[in-house]
């Protein structure tokens, strides 16, 4: 029988989910160039449900997946459409690779939250790396500089904010489901949501994207079963931090697919959000991690 807790395979999962979520925000990038962000919202959502629900028969039966507490459901499932869409537009415009230096401001705003929305304590260090990480964001956006300060940078701090509201949400969550009811009905209520909203803006779906819906909707299942993983094996302060290798995995697509790479002030401020992130990670009871972006 395998070790409840195991250093080695934790680290081995979560970096195998990092990897198979970079190549998922890969394909997303590239529909989100022919699709409008609510219709990509649709597609992450459904075209993942199929590959999950085999995961869920195959482990713990559809029994799992009975809610307890529709409220939470609903309200995660309304985040990560905001997540996913302002993702899905911020895709559009900018390189992956800044859009996940924005995004890595996630724990900060986490922390933050926590304080506002369960009542937990944050002390004064704490407090100091979220506004070191908050000035590592501007690094990156460099308002007046000509870099990523612009409706598309704004969009990522947006999915940030869901994000880390839904991180917050998951907590409560975690209370009264299980982790099959969260990944499906999070999955479902988006596709649904996404797809009522996608109605006035619908582009009809072509061909030759056929495999990257597919790619889109089978890494993304892959990545959230391994990453389930990695918290199962290994403790959240350990595991946790290694989300940030997702940045090397995504300069390296950037370069691949469409031949740019971030300038320096994208790595100075990613490395200032990263330190600030991994501090907090750290020194966290426990993390609870979102769907995704």
């Amino acid at each position: 029988m395998e070790p409840k807790h195991n250093p080695g395979r934790a680290a081995a999962w979560m970096l195998a989910a990092v990897a198979i979520f970079s190549l998922m925000d890969a394909a997303m990038k590239q529909l989100s160039e022919h699709y409008p962000p609510m219709q990509v919202a649709l597609l992450r959502g459904a075209s993942s449900l199929p590959f999950v629900l085999a995961w869920v028969l195959g482990s713990a039966g559809l029994r799992a997946i009975v809610p307890v507490r529709w409220s939470l459901h609903l309200l995660r499932a309304a985040l990560g459409i905001a997540m996913i869409g302002c993702f899905a537009y911020a895709l559009k415009r900018l390189p992956l690779s800044t859009a996940y230096a924005i995004i890595f401001v996630s724990p900060m705003l986490v922390a933050a939250l926590s304080v506002l929305l369960l009542g937990e304590k944050v002390g004064p260090r704490r407090w100091l790396a979220i506004a070191v990480g908050l000035a590592g964001v501007l690094v990156v956006l460099r308002p007046g500089g000509g870099g990523a300060f612009s409706p598309a940078g704004w969009m990522v701090l947006l999915s940030a904010l869901a994000y880390a509201t839904a991180s917050v949400t998951v907590r409560l969550q975690a209370r009264t489901e299980t982790s099959q009811a969260m990944v499906v009905w999070f999955l479902v209520l988006m596709a649904l949501g996404g797809g009522l909203l996608a109605i006035p803006d619908w582009v009809p779906l072509r061909a030759e994207d056929a495999w990257r819906i597919a790619a889109l909707g089978l890494s993304g299942a892959l990545a959230q079963v391994a990453l389930t993983r990695a918290f199962q094996l290994g403790e959240a302060s350990m595991v946790a931090p290694l989300e940030y290798t997702g940045l090397l995995w995504v300069a390296a697509l950037d370069w691949l697919l469409w031949r740019t790479l971030p300038g320096t002030p994208v790595w100075i401020g990613a490395a200032i959000i990263i330190a600030s992130g991994v501090y907090l990670l750290r020194r966290e009871p426990a993390h609870a991690e979102s769907e995704h972006p």
